[in-house]
């Protein structure tokens, strides 16, 4: 039987959507954006923005929130109209509804945590996403998911059927998901792979990246005698665990902490900072540049 989610469950306006634009920094581009709303009729909701350093290429961030009335209908004109403003401000821009629900697919191995806070934002109404599948190189995982209606695929991988493993994830995923969340998935993601989900891949790694780069993070942590552990969100690149971050947090430890108290430490680390990468990312709250993102939450 699938649980009822909890009546507080967001549900975005009917009309609204959120606008992302980047661009070379110059005057005029809020004013050009804010007219650009006015004149077709929209209400700006809520508006955030930020310039990048001169020395770093002055670039112009912003991400604005508006309803319009009849928006399903005038959406594809507006975006028409508004291909215009951006072509003069050089833009990259998005323009999305708020109300559609992007769909995940999550991938996972053995560690049940990260995979468990997701679901529990999901059925709390926390996480505005629809969870399409969970797919897992292990059977370990079933009885949790299943229960709640979330389609369960076990794909086993070994070092000779990988390729084929992925064959198989791709046909399951493509056309069918948003995004891809590894929580926990403890395989590495070829480039081939990568390429049909561009900054939509959104990996936790259990350690404060750049640090303890790679497999046994804690371990490494440990053997370093360091004072402080954390763990990283970041969209997934052929660089290994190089990719941009997302959200990073820490918790001081010590010398008293062996290498499973790191761990489990470590653990309560990692399931919040996924879970704030992955609602940031279904509300379009962050903007990848090169190798950075600016996120506005």
């Amino acid at each position: 039987m699938v649980p009822k989610l909890n009546p507080k469950t967001k549900s975005a306006e009917v009309n609204r959507a959120r606008m992302l634009v980047s661009c070379p920094d110059r005057p005029g581009i809020v004013a050009a954006v804010s007219r650009f709303l006015f004149e077709n009729g929209a209400n700006i909701i809520q508006s955030d923005q930020y310039t990048m350093d001169p020395a770093e290429g002055g670039l112009f961030f912003i991400r604005i929130e508006f309803d319009l009335d009849n928006l399903d209908q005038r959406r594809a004109q507006l975006k028409a109209d508004f291909a215009k403003v951006a072509e003069e401000f050089q833009m990259s821009w998005s323009i999305t509804r708020a109300k559609r629900k992007k769909r995940l697919a999550i991938f996972v191995s053995k560690e049940d945590h990260c995979l468990l806070e997701l679901l529990w934002h999901w059925q709390s109404g926390d996480l505005d996403a629809d969870i399409a599948m969970v797919i897992s190189n292990h059977n370990d995982m079933r009885e949790l998911v299943e229960p709640l209606g979330i389609p369960y695929y076990h794909i086993p991988v070994t070092a000779d059927t990988k390729a084929e493993a992925e064959r198989r994830q791709l046909e399951l995923v493509t056309g069918q998901v948003d995004a891809i969340i590894l929580a926990r998935y403890m395989q590495i993601i070829s480039p081939k792979f990568i390429e049909y989900f561009p900054n939509k891949i959104i990996n936790i790694h259990h350690s404060f990246l750049p640090a303890f780069v790679g497999g046994k993070p804690y371990a490494q942590a440990h053997n370093r005698g360091v004072k402080i552990i954390g763990a990283t969100a970041h969209y997934v690149t052929e660089e290994l665990d190089g990719g941009p971050i997302i959200e990073q947090d820490v918790q001081r430890v010590s010398h008293r902490d062996n290498v499973d108290d790191l761990k489990r430490i470590g653990r309560h680390i990692e399931r919040a900072v996924l879970a704030k990468a992955v609602n940031w990312h279904v509300e379009d709250r962050i903007i990848v540049h090169h190798n950075k993102t600016v996120v506005f939450n």
